[in-house]
């Protein structure tokens, strides 16, 4: 899950990137210019810079553009760099009005402009992969402003928080001199909120009640426990008491933008006026082009996505046959293998961590992982790379149960955080459904998908890569589907010794990744209700009623991205496959994950044709 990773927000026009749940779309921006890796290193501290072979005077030229690029970027969408670990422009907060935008426009059409005179033919394979990834992030930001118009309906995309929290929490400098940057960008909080209201019209529904709680949880980031640091700070009476006057500024405008959300829900719900939350088979399809990038349309991965689950049924009703008689000593099985499949399910979700030891528990598998993949010689692993888990911020609930936040490529000694869901404090009914659909089995799963090897492992791979470009603007297919490969891939080396219970567990895990793809597509293009949405994933995905909910408010909240898991990990696969016809005896898996982690957060189509150019120059 995006995982909130370092990543190219979908609402980086609206609020500079402040947050995007789950990880959504990371855009990769690649330059293999040792001399931008310098300076850009240079600027935010980040130590180790990889050095690059002499490129020819046309690609010299084009990795100028790109290095220019980015540093004009960071300056427009500082947010974003901070997300990056690029805290240089750490201290400005863009305020997202219509001068905003306009530069923005400006930026992208300039840039593609520039761009446009370069040949891909006359590129090697890494840099003319750079060129369709920078062209592609330049055309979806035209898009974004000009036809999707996100910031005009979706107040989710305004929130503060994340910049300002990771400022406070991310010990790049002294904690005086991150405050200093903190006030200053402060300042600008009133005039962003102002901006968000006067932009914001028709909203739709659940993007306004996401809004509300996320900013509701954006006010735990300017409370007691900042006033605390900045009165037992080193800085100045006088920064103090303008820090505080800025806090309360800022806490009134947060106040003030919920009050306006709360109103405007309340008037919208009373007429009807909701804007609807289903964007149509013409931007869907837009938009999947653009954040999937794996040369086909939605609609036909919604297809594949059909065929895939009728499968995932069959060795599913195989695996119950065999389970069967273990868990239900004589009883007779039902005929219908669905009901013969759910009730196999329903026995082995009763093994599950209680509510009150859950986080602890994700926390104890950690070094369990970290060493089945050393010892099965599948990754190497960098133990240097810090991971903390902990309980979801307050800005950032309501959408996963888990996700990932890693630091960015100019800062990569930072710690990488694993968010978990609280559920200590549920009531017993709703944290019993929880910890039956991530039950023991399960558990296991998502650690592998969120941590080792999934997306702990390949994000500490991408900030390895030279290239800035696939790193700052990667893709979230290539992202999403690394991590859903991982499982696959671990269970297939061994872990859990092939016990049949948890291959059935992840078969269940894994038609979540393909229903979610029929989901998204089904909503947003099909107009499917709510009540056939909760029918699919509890009686042919087999969830549990919490969290099928709660997949069903997220797949309102957002769109193409739920397609991303399945979209990226059958490429992922189709290549590996490819790649075992190639080599043939010579094909070693480990080297096969290092070497497609090597080029950073690319789209599998790009990882691919640079590696066949590898190949060929062998």
């Amino acid at each position: 899950m995006k995982h909130l990773v370092a990543v190219l927000c979908t609402a980086i026009l609206a609020s500079g990137c402040e947050q995007k749940t789950d990880t959504p779309s990371n855009q990769t921006l690649t330059t293999s210019s040792a001399v931008s890796e310098k300076s850009a290193t240079e600027k935010s501290g980040a130590k180790d810079s990889v050095a690059q072979p002499q490129p020819s005077v046309d690609q010299k030229a084009f990795y100028q553009l790109s290095d220019q690029m980015i540093e004009r970027m960071w300056q427009l969408f500082p947010t974003w760099a901070i997300s990056n670990g690029y805290y240089a422009v750490a201290d400005k907060l863009e305020i997202p009005n219509v001068d905003f935008r306009r530069k923005a426009l400006v930026f992208a059409r300039g840039y593609l402009n520039d761009f446009a005179k370069y040949d891909s033919q006359k590129l090697d394979a890494n840099a003319r992969s750079d060129l369709a990834l920078i062209q592609s992030f330049l055309n979806k930001t035209i898009w974004d402003l000009t036809e999707f118009k996100s910031h005009e309906w979706n107040p989710a995309d305004y929130n503060v928080s994340h910049g300002f929290a990771l400022i406070l929490n991310t010990e790049y400098a002294p904690l005086d001199v991150r405050l200093r940057t903190f006030s200053e960008r402060l300042k600008s909080v009133p005039a962003y909120y102002a901006a968000a209201q006067q932009t914001l019209h028709n909203p739709a529904s659940p993007q306004l009640v996401l809004a509300i709680q996320q900013n509701e949880g954006a006010k735990s980031i300017f409370g007691d426990d900042l006033k605390k640091k900045v009165a037992e700070s080193g800085l100045t009476q006088a920064e103090k008491e303008s820090f505080d006057q800025r806090i309360n500024a800022a806490q009134t405008a947060i106040e003030d933008f919920i009050t306006y959300l709360q109103t405007t829900h309340a008037s919208l719900e009373q007429s009807g006026d909701f804007r609807n939350f289903r964007i149509g088979n013409k931007l869907y399809e837009q938009k999947f082009k653009y954040d999937i990038q794996i040369g086909m349309t939605g609609e036909a991965l919604y297809q594949l996505a059909l065929k895939e689950k009728d499968r995932l049924h069959k060795k599913m009703a195989e695996l119950a046959d065999e389970l069967w008689p273990e868990y239900f000593n004589n009883e007779q099985p039902p005929n219908d293998p669905l009901d013969k499949i759910s009730r196999v399910l329903e026995k082995l979700s009763l093994q599950h961590a209680t509510k009150e030891a859950f986080k602890a528990d994700v926390e104890k598998q950690i070094p369990e992982l970290a060493a089945f993949v050393t010892e099965h010689d599948l990754l190497t692993l960098d133990p240097e790379k810090p991971l903390v888990v902990r309980t979801t911020p307050p800005y950032m609930r309501g959408f996963s149960v888990a996700s990932i936040n890693a630091p960015g490529p100019y800062d990569k000694g930072a710690n990488t955080y694993y968010n978990v869901m609280p559920i200590e404090n549920m009531d017993d009914a709703a944290a019993e459904s929880f910890l039956r659909e991530y039950n023991t089995y399960l558990m296991q799963i998502l650690n592998i998908h969120e941590a080792i090897p999934g997306h702990y492992t390949q994000l500490v791979y991408a900030n390895k890569s030279p290239s800035l470009i696939k790193n700052i603007l990667g893709n979230g297919a290539m992202i999403e589907g690394w991590a859903v490969y991982s499982e696959r891939m671990m269970l297939e080396a061994g872990y859990g010794d092939f016990k049949p219970e948890l291959w059935m567990m992840y078969y269940k895990w894994n038609l979540r990744t393909v229903v979610n793809t029929i989901l998204d597509y089904s909503i947003q293009v099909k107009d499917m209700s709510e009540q056939e949405a909760l029918d699919l994933m509890m009686k042919q995905a087999f969830q549990q009623r919490a969290e099928a909910m709660g997949k069903w408010r997220r797949a309102t909240l957002s769109q193409v991205q739920l397609t991303s898991y399945f979209a990226g990990y059958m490429a992922i696969m189709k290549l590996r496959d490819e790649m075992k016809v190639r080599l043939g005896d010579k094909f070693n898996l480990k080297q096969f994950h290092e070497k497609f982690l090597s080029y950073g957060n690319a789209p599998v189509p790009v990882i691919r044709e640079l590696m066949l150019s590898e190949l060929k120059e062998k």
